[in-house]
């Protein structure tokens, strides 16, 4: 039986309506996951241009070096996706990549995804002209260390063709536990808490 609203503006919408589109929504919400790991899979046809890896392989080298390393599940799926907005918001991938996580991982890793762009034009910045510590502007955040610390251990090294990196399905089963967490969860957000990138949280 094919369910849907009769309204066609959304302020005319009944709470049954509202109510019956929730329900809708439930199974769609459920493949989040799935929705990501094929993106994460589309990362894999093209050379990351100009690097001599993909942006998959750049991902799954973050992601192994956070897992190596001891980091937890919240930091290793972060690193893992840091870039998963690159595709659509090239621009701003950091921020974007940020808000696919934000609702599932604790704060301040969600910060460190959506800074973690202009934390790394410490690297190249002056190459560009451009200022390379533009990232000091946050130096007083709580989470300006940790960002730092990211970006130095997983990200800017992320590009090499020849590092013993896993596969993807070694961190599937994370990508899954961590969207099949409930949205905003305040237990899993846990706003104000800085973790440790390789310590016990």
């Amino acid at each position: 039986m094919d369910e849907h609203v009769d309204f066609t503006a959304m302020k005319d919408g009944t709470r049954e309506e509202y109510e019956l589109l929730a329900r809708l929504e439930k199974p769609y919400l459920a493949l989040t996951s799935d929705r990501v790991i094929e993106e994460l899979r589309r990362a894999g046809e093209a050379t990351l241009e100009g690097y001599k890896i993909t942006r998959l392989q750049h991902g799954l080298q973050s992601g192994t070096r956070a897992l190596r390393d001891g980091a937890d599940l919240d930091w290793v799926v972060g690193a893992l996706l840091h870039d998963i907005g690159d595709g659509l918001a090239p621009q701003n991938h950091d921020k974007m990549s940020a808000e696919v996580i934000r609702p599932f991982v604790r704060w301040d890793v969600a910060w460190t995804i959506e800074h973690h762009g202009i934390f790394q034009m410490l690297y190249y910045g002056h190459h560009y002209g451009w200022d390379r510590n533009a990232r000091e502007q946050f130096k007083h955040h709580p989470v300006f260390d940790t960002c730092a610390e990211f970006c130095e251990r997983w990200d800017q090294s992320s590009f090499n063709p020849d590092y013993p990196m896993e596969p993807l399905d070694t961190f599937e089963p994370m990508v899954r536990e961590v969207f099949g967490r409930k949205a905003y969860s305040p237990e899993i957000i846990r706003e104000g808490f800085v973790s440790s990138l390789t310590g016990n949280n």
